[in-house]
């Protein structure tokens, strides 16, 4: 069943706009002091968000649009006036939220009518993926598509009857305005309100229905060949990447490329990752000047990006270019995630140590204006000689490569961008322009920083700084890891180990989600892998006996969105797919199979086996669509190997088993110290580590490869014989 249905003319929804208005130029907001002494609906100059934490949901604090934030002050207020919802789904960085603010939500005619007619919710989607969730499938399903801001009317007990994204204020050419949608529905809620209610009732039966994951057979090594070909048909062979426009990363799926590469030896799968990578780092969807990724592209020559940066997008393609690098030796990858962790810990780190969520696209009112240049501009601060050089390295053109998406016209500006890798004869100079250019652009207005830290992403980041760290030997990385990891630990841990969603200015609170969960164990996974601290790999185990017990779905299997004592909303979702970044279930059954081999607890396993068993049928109709859990796949699918490295720690003979055992790209092990004490805490966690002690006193490797070990060993020659031996070819 689906519901639209009722409204067919207005549930046309489309995702582009006729509209070219700047966005707003924001007056400073008051002081923490000052906003305690407002009143509680905000007073005369701003509305109830001014009391949020949320960067998104301030910038919505002055509008005249009576919002209240996500609670239950909102919804008592819709039952006893009967008016319904109009809720507003958003985050910060995004620039058409920011278009619609400008036409709307600063408009006085439009908050009259929104006031008027209905009770106004702001949700920060970052901040509250559960209620995202919920919305979001309502919306793909009655448009066919979905974004943000992301517009839905509801009954006053949340249950929604019409769903959108953006809209201007006015009707336009192939998309209904907003005031008519308001008129529409103020009427109809008067009319025809038992209507409504009933459609609601469908559209809530419809969620009920997707929320069932259909189980299945546990997934096997035969999805792996399956998912290598719709990557292999969908490859772009002229541009790289994967599709046509607008071309995302996907980073995840480059990583299960690499995966299959290793095991099966197919050339083009890695030919797919070296060029998806060298593409995406020579577009303009890189900052050529200020280092780090954007959004994606949209178009399919990685050229205009939709310029936002977020923290996932940086984490997700260090991982990728990290697998890459370690795989193929490619300096050219390990390169850019050195550039990619220098922006995020130069431009996304918070003085405490974790990282803020992300950079907006849009500055002084316009998209993208932060990053583009032109010839002239170039000149004049390279100089005439380097200035003409650096143009014509960089194709910035005197007509420009950029346009308005609004106006689809060149504005002569430019997206710095390759057309291949600079040779090492010029790197030096290229280096020294770039410099220079990135002073000056630190001179121009500065895109917003939205400053909250979140769970989850930081989970993401804390992951790739340690595995950045291993591969490309990086005690820097290695130290900010951990410095966000013991951040999380104890600025988003409560005292009964339960996890916080968000800290900012200075506190923590919202409950966390199974990303949270997931993601933080996969950062504590890494972060023992680079450290060998026995605390992080305890931290990972403790977050997943947490994670088990409120989120764990003991009938059907797999893990909720939301924990068993969160707030009540219409569905309780729970699935596999994940988007842009990967979902809870995805990432936690990798997890769980890295878990079972580094500490032999078989509850471990089993529950990978029963993850994987809840989305059995998802999995085999779509494999490519679930990229992480093919790398558990994969891992399940073996040979899966166990080191222990045991002797003393400050021993140059175990640093050198240590790196022996790290230094190839083996995806399928696990890696174990063992210090030589009688009673090391390790052992406490891995009991299996107790015997496995230094033999006569020397730094000795213990390999076991399927569930079989092999004699113990003395030397980095035996070790690499033993640990490459067997190994697929790459």
């Amino acid at each position: 069943m689906s519901p639209a249905g009722l409204f067919p003319l207005l549930l046309i929804v489309l995702m582009t706009s006729t509209s070219s208005s700047a966005g707003p130029v924001r007056a400073p907001l008051p002081s923490a002091e000052e906003i305690g002494k407002l009143p509680p609906d905000g007073g005369a100059e701003f509305n109830r968000l001014i009391f949020e934490q949320s960067p998104y949901l301030l910038q919505h604090a002055r509008n005249p649009v009576d919002w209240y934030p996500w609670g239950e002050e909102a919804f008592a207020k819709a039952k006893a006036e009967n008016k319904p919802i109009f809720l507003s789904i958003g985050y910060t960085t995004c620039h058409w939220c920011h278009v619609m603010e400008h036409e709307s939500f600063e408009d006085e005619e439009v908050a009259e009518a929104i006031n008027a007619g209905f009770v106004a919710i702001k949700v920060d989607r970052e901040e509250r993926p559960d209620i995202d969730e919920v919305y979001m499938t309502v919306t793909q399903a009655m448009t066919g598509s979905g974004g943000w801001p992301m517009t839905v009317i509801l009954s006053p007990d949340k249950k929604p009857f019409f769903a959108g994204t953006y809209f201007p204020k006015s009707d336009a050419p192939g998309r209904t305005g907003l005031m008519t949608i308001l008129g529409v529905f103020r009427r109809l809620w008067s009319e025809q309100q038992e209507k409504l209610l009933a459609e609601s009732d469908r559209v809530v039966a419809f969620l009920r229905d997707r929320s069932v994951a259909t189980g299945g057979d546990l997934p096997g090594a035969a999805l792996l060949e399956g998912a290598y070909a719709h990557f292999l048909q969908t490859f772009d062979p002229k541009n790289a990447g994967f599709g046509g426009a607008p071309k995302f990363p996907v980073p995840s799926n480059l990583s299960f490329l690499v995966r299959h590469h290793q095991r099966t030896g197919e050339a083009p799968a890695m030919d797919m990752v070296e060029r998806t990578l060298t593409a995406m780092r020579l577009g303009g969807i890189y900052d050529q000047i200020g280092f780090g990724v954007h959004r994606y592209s949209t178009d399919r020559v990685w050229l205009v990006p939709h310029f936002e940066k977020m923290l996932y997008d940086q984490a997700l393609f260090v991982l990728a270019l990290t697998d890459a690098y370690q795989a193929g030796g490619n300096p050219f990858h390990a390169a850019t995630a050195r550039e990619v962790l220098d922006y995020v810990l130069r431009d996304l780190t918070a003085p405490e140590g974790g990282f803020y969520s992300a950079e907006d696209a849009d500055s002084e009112g316009r998209e993208g204006t932060f990053y583009l240049w032109t010839p002239q501009e170039i000149v004049q601060v390279l100089g005439e000689s380097d200035g003409t050089w650096f143009n014509e390295l960089f194709q910035i053109l005197p007509e420009g490569n950029y346009q308005e998406e609004a106006r689809r016209v060149k504005t002569g500006e430019n997206i710095p961008h390759l057309r291949e890798p600079i040779s090492p004869d010029l790197r030096e100079r290229a280096e020294s322009a770039r410099r220079r250019l990135f002073a000056h652009r630190e001179q121009r207005v500065h895109p917003q920083k939205d400053d909250k830290v979140l769970t989850d992403w930081n989970g993401l980041m804390i992951a790739a700084l340690a595995r950045a760290a291993v591969v490309l030997d990086s005690d820097a990385y290695r130290d900010a890891a951990k410095r966000a990891a013991d951040f999380a630990l104890t600025r988003l841990r409560r005292e009964d180990g339960r996890l916080l969603k968000r800290h900012r200015a200075g506190q923590s609170g919202l409950s966390a989600h199974l990303e949270d969960y997931a993601f933080l164990v996969w950062g504590m996974i890494e972060v023992y892998q680079a450290t060998f601290e026995p605390g992080y790999l305890r931290a990972a185990l403790e977050l997943t006996e947490t994670m088990d017990a409120h989120f764990w779905d003991a009938k059907g299997g797999g893990y909720f969105m939301t924990a068993d004592d969160s707030e009540e909303l219409l569905v309780r979702s729970k699935t596999l797919y994940g988007g842009a970044i990967p979902s809870g279930n995805a990432v936690a059954s990798l997890n769980l199979v890295r878990l079972h081999r580094l500490t032999g607890r078989p509850e471990l396993g089993k529950r990978a086996d029963d993850l994987l068993r809840a989305f059995g049928q998802s999995i085999a109709e779509a494999p490519h669509a679930f990229p992480v859990v093919l790398q558990t796949i994969d891992f399940l699918a073996g040979p899966t190997r166990e080191v222990v490295i045991s002797g003393e720690r400050g021993d140059p003979a175990v640093q050198e088993l240590l790196a022996t055992a790290q230094r190839a790209f083996r995806p399928n092990q696990v890696v174990l110290f063992r210090p030589a004490e009688k009673h090391p805490e390790i052992a406490q966690l891995v009991p299996f580590l107790s015997s496995q002690e230094a033999i006569g006193g020397k730094a000795t490797a213990y390999v076991c490869e399927n569930f079989a070990c092999q004699l113990p060993v003395h030397t980095s020659s035996e070790l690499e014989t033993l640990l490459s031996g067997r190994n697929p070819k790459p």
